[in-house]
């Protein structure tokens, strides 16, 4: 099932990061939480809704939320995803995901099948 933009999801098994210059393997954990911030290898992210859900994260970012107020946040994130008309992608029309989890790690291009919703 597609992932519209500002959707809580939660990795369904680990994810394996590489990059330049880490010091050795590195592995997000099966369960890790996040929001979808977009769609990977050039394709859309959202438009208006986009707009919106960065400046929910800039906002989130500098306060530095916790508890009720971090809940409230992902509510925000929610409404803003509904009313804002994001748009939906149809079976195959992404090759991946762009996720900020909840320990501030951004992952792009994390495959559909390793996702499910929170």
């Amino acid at each position: 099932m597609p992932y519209e933009t500002g959707a809580k999801v939660r990795l369904t098994r680990d994810v394996r990061v590489t990059g330049e210059g880490s010091p050795g393997p590195l592995s997000l954990a099966e369960g890790l939480e996040g929001f979808v911030e977009g769609f990977t290898e050039g394709t859309s992210s959202g438009g208006v809704a986009q707009s919106a859900l960065d400046e929910v994260e800039r906002i989130s970012r500098a306060a530095q939320l916790t508890g009720f107020s971090a809940a409230m946040m992902d509510q925000v994130r929610q409404q803003v995803t509904r009313h804002a008309g994001a748009y939906a992608p149809g079976a195959g029309d992404r090759a991946g995901y762009r996720v900020r989890f909840v320990n501030g790690f951004v992952l792009d291009g994390i495959d559909e099948d390793a996702l499910t919703r929170a």
